[in-house]
């Protein structure tokens, strides 16, 4: 149980680290291949820390039975998406954009932080949110099958 727990987050460590570093690359026009990896890289180990941590799929269950809201429809997955979303998104969000801002800063760019944090989680929370709603369960039946 335990290694197919760490074995789904890090397949959804990986999706969304690799989709959201893309996005967040395509949005802002200035796409480098070592730009890319490097932030990819340090996605995916916020992500893998998060996960360890807090144990997203507890909590949606948990708060899912209060809201009255029936396990395995499709409103349960929309509910466990938003709360992983919840929880990923402002963290991630917040340490990428600090990191692309530093980074830009140092190459002389003039640009502001706030309205950069705001778009970039907009659109982070968005994309995340649709990446867990789909890969979810496919990860869930690869990782708990019965063998």
């Amino acid at each position: 149980m335990r290694s197919a727990i760490m074995k789904m987050n890090l397949l959804m460590g990986v999706t969304l680290s690799f989709f959201l570093t893309l996005t967040g690359f395509l949005s802002s026009g200035k796409f480098t291949l070592v730009g890319f990896v490097v932030n990819f890289i340090i996605s995916l180990i916020l992500s893998i820390i998060i996960g360890k941590i807090v144990p997203i799929r507890k909590i949606s269950k948990k708060y899912a039975i209060k809201l009255g809201i029936k396990p395995q429809t499709i409103a349960a997955r929309c509910f466990e998406a938003l709360v992983s979303d919840l929880v990923y998104t402002p963290v991630i969000s917040f340490c990428m954009v600090t990191f692309a801002y530093i980074a830009a800063r140092i190459q002389g760019a003039q640009i502001p932080y706030l309205p950069m944090l705001i778009k970039s989680f907009l659109l982070s929370f968005f994309v995340a949110w649709l990446l867990v709603f789909t890969f979810t369960p496919i990860y869930f039946k690869i990782c708990f099958k019965k063998e």
